[in-house]
């Protein structure tokens, strides 16, 4: 992804809190292949971890918080006028909409692993008028689960990191998501396992 190289060289951090920033408030930013090529960078030791973990998740609660904030002032109309504008069907909003009156909080959290929706989690969770204090403990730990596994996911796979947009284009967003939920519960029972075995 040159685009990626060259936004990472030119603006280091600052890129890629810019980007997934933006990108969270709607515009086509693709923030898993950016999160899994900064996760490489680290590895090659371009990068410190700490740092881009800090410049991921300030970028993701900053453009989710904007996103409430706007959910919050000016509502559904605003959301459906302007939406298609940076890609957000009424389709998606009204699917995200339904999502998030069933399920609320945990649509915060895995919503980020789904792209479209997290794009308009916080969105429906100020349009709802969520409670502030309630919308930034999920919100915020949903933007640093999702920033460590893309960022170790990107680590893991070293060269290979690219692997992570191939398989959301053959397995589709939904298919993918479930592939890393997957990955994150198999890493958890394995480490629980090898907690468990040193006591």
């Amino acid at each position: 992804m040159v685009h990626l190289g060259w936004l990472i060289a030119r603006y280091g951090y600052i890129g890629i809190f810019s980007a997934l920033a933006l990108g969270i408030v709607g515009l086509p930013v693709p923030d898993e292949v950016l999160l899994t090529y900064v996760g490489y960078k680290v590895l090659q030791g371009k990068m410190i971890y700490l740092l881009v973990l800090v410049s991921a998740l300030l970028g993701t609660t900053t453009g989710i918080t904007i996103s409430y904030v706007i959910g919050l002032k000016l509502g559904l109309p605003f959301l459906k006028k302007f939406g298609p504008k940076i890609h957000i069907s009424h389709e998606r909003i009204e699917y995200t909409q339904n999502l998030f009156k069933k399920y609320g909080n945990v649509v915060l959290i895995v919503g980020y692993f789904i792209p479209g929706i997290r794009h308009l989690t916080a969105y429906m969770a100020g349009i709802s008028h969520m409670n502030f204090r309630k919308f930034i403990i999920f919100a915020y730990s949903g933007a640093f689960l999702w920033s460590i596994t893309f960022i170790s996911l990107g680590h893991e796979l070293g060269k290979r990191w690219y692997i992570v947009e191939k398989y959301m284009h053959r397995y589709g967003y939904f298919g993918f998501a479930a592939i890393v939920l997957l990955f994150l519960a198999a890493f958890a029972f394995l480490k629980f396992k090898r907690t468990k075995a040193k006591v």
